[in-house]
Parts: structure tokens; C-alpha cells; sequence
């Protein structure tokens, strides 16, 4: 007889263990009673009544993101495959919308996503899509959490994740920033090559007021010797005709004084032969007796015409 009890014992277990349940942190079981909703449970262990209610869904409390890529065309006629991520949860509060308003809430957040997209993107060109690419996702934001709100889900937040033009645009885009940066790269060389030009030239003047300044006070620190020796040889009672004339020869064999202890040297003053001197020193004092006549006479002329 107690054999007849075994399968009465088996099923009472079994009753007795369906009669619990456990629901996950994060998480809102739906329990329905003769398929009419009851009671939502959440997190923790819970007893239903066995063969009369039945946990007809769970749904996570948990942040969830849904990504929708849609494809559309901006004011300059230029396709763009956009990426949006949408951050959403069901709202615990809402448990019974969420559950029972929607059956496919991605859909619902899908074709919201695209016709919020679709209003905006064409309003823009494509470089103003890169650069107000969170302005779409506010407005994306804002118009999901109008709509979803009275569903039960509340949109945490939505970004544009990705621009993707047609190819053919991006190689276009790629070859003018290209050049545009080569035309800059072009104008910093040439502005550095005036800048070496400009500077080199003002090197060189320089160099050459230097070197004139210099070549003047070597002159003038010669023509000041040769007054010096002037006065010397005035001194001992030669005039100053021979005197120049005799600095001049001096200056003459001094040079080729020095031409010649140069051994490498394949410099050649003419005329230098001994006569040479000679004759130099007799055409510079005829020269000066010449040039002392002609002032003479100069002087003479002006004072008979002064009478």
C-alpha cells in the first residue's frame, strides 16, 4: 500500500517546489493569475499559487544600448551611413507599460531613431554633420524620451558613434585636405626661403659697410703716415715734390720686396725693372713741376682779371 502513495508524495514535491520562484537583481518578473495580469515581482525569493499563476516575463532593470545605423543624404546631396547608440532602461516604476504596451520596444526606438535622423540630417552639409553631430543626438534624445517615456522606458542618453560617407566622398575629402595642407606646407617654404634671402642680403651690406669702413680708416691712417713723413723729410730740407716722389719709390721696392719673399707667389708688378724707379721718380717730380706751374699761371690769370 505504501507503494500507492509514492507517485501522490512525488507530485506534492513537485507542487510544492513550483510554488517557488527567485528573481534576479535587476530584474521584474510578471506574474499573471489565469492569464490576467497580478503582481509584478522583483528581486528575491517568491511563492506563487502552483497551476494558477504563472510568471509570463522577465524584464531587465538593467542599461541597455541599441545601436541603429541609418542611412541618409545631406543638403549637399552627399549619402552618409550614421551610426547611432541609444541608451535605454525600463523604468522599475513602469514595470506593466514596458511589459505590456510594447511587444518589440527595439523597433519602436528603431523607427523613432530614423525619422528624428532623417529630419535632421538633410537640414546640413556634410562637414557641418561631423561638427554637429551632438546636436543630432540631442535632438535624437529629446524627441525618444517623449515618445518612449509613456512606454515605460526612459532614454539615459544617445550618441552619434560614426560617420561613414560613400567612399568616393572620403577619398575627394582626403585628396583636398591634401592639397590644402601641401599649398600651406608650400607657402611656409617660400616664406622661409625670403626670410634666408632677405637676411643674407642684409649680411652682405653689412659685410661690405664693414668692409668699406674698414679699407676708409686704412687709407686714412696712410694718407696721415704719409703726411707724417712728409713733415720728416721737410724737416732735413727736402721739398715736398721730392719728398712724395721719394715715399713713392720707397713704396715701390717695398712691394716688390715683399712679392718676392712669397715663394708661392705667381704675382707680377710692372714695371719692375731698376730703371723703372728711376724713371717713376723723374715723371712724379716733372708731374708735380707741371701741375705747380699750371696753379701759377691759374693764379696769375685770375688776379689780372680781379685788376
Amino acid at each position: 500500500m505504501s507503494f500507492v502513495f509514492i507517485p501522490f508524495v512525488v507530485i506534492g514535491l513537485f507542487i510544492l517546489i513550483s510554488s517557488f520562484f527567485v528573481v534576479k537583481q535587476q530584474t521584474a518578473a510578471i506574474v499573471e493569475r489565469f492569464g490576467k495580469f497580478h503582481s509584478i515581482r522583483q528581486s528575491g525569493l517568491h511563492l506563487k499559487i502552483p497551476l494558477i499563476d504563472k510568471i509570463s516575463g522577465r524584464l531587465s532593470l538593467k542599461i541597455q544600448q541599441l545601436d541603429v545605423i541609418i542611412e541618409t543624404k545631406t543638403l549637399d546631396d552627399v549619402f552618409v551611413r550614421i551610426k547611432v547608440s541609444v541608451q535605454y532602461k525600463v523604468i522599475s516604476e513602469k514595470v506593466y507599460d514596458a511589459f505590456y504596451k510594447l511587444d518589440y520596444p527595439h523597433d519602436q526606438i528603431t523607427s523613432y531613431v530614423f525619422d528624428v535622423v532623417r529630419a535632421e540630417v538633410p537640414k546640413m552639409k556634410l562637414d557641418d554633420v561631423f561638427v554637429k553631430k551632438d546636436d543630432i543626438a540631442l535632438a535624437v534624445k529629446a524627441e525618444l524620451n517623449d515618445a518612449m517615456s509613456d512606454y515605460g522606458f526612459d532614454i539615459i542618453k544617445t550618441l552619434v558613434t560614426d560617420i561613414d560617407p560613400d567612399a568616393q566622398v572620403k577619398e575627394a575629402m582626403n585628396r583636398i585636405n591634401a592639397a590644402d595642407r601641401e599649398k600651406t606646407a608650400a607657402q611656409y617654404e617660400g616664406d622661409a626661403q625670403r626670410i634666408l634671402i632677405v637676411e643674407k642680403a642684409k649680411a652682405e651690406a653689412e659685410s661690405k659697410r664693414l668692409q668699406g669702413q674698414g679699407i676708409a680708416d686704412q687709407r686714412r691712417e696712410i694718407a696721415r703716415g704719409l703726411e707724417e713723413s712728409v713733415d720728416v723729410l721737410n724737416r732735413v730740407g727736402i721739398n715736398s715734390q721730392e719728398a712724395s716722389a721719394l715715399i713713392v719709390v720707397t713704396q715701390h721696392y717695398d712691394t716688390l720686396q715683399a712679392i718676392g719673399s712669397e715663394t708661392n707667389s705667381n704675382l707680377i708688378l710692372l714695371p719692375n725693372s731698376p730703371q723703372a724707379g728711376s724713371q717713376m721718380l723723374n715723371d712724379m717730380v716733372a708731374s708735380f713741376t707741371a701741375s705747380n706751374q699750371i696753379g701759377e699761371a691759374m693764379k696769375q690769370s685770375k688776379l689780372k682779371k680781379k685788376e
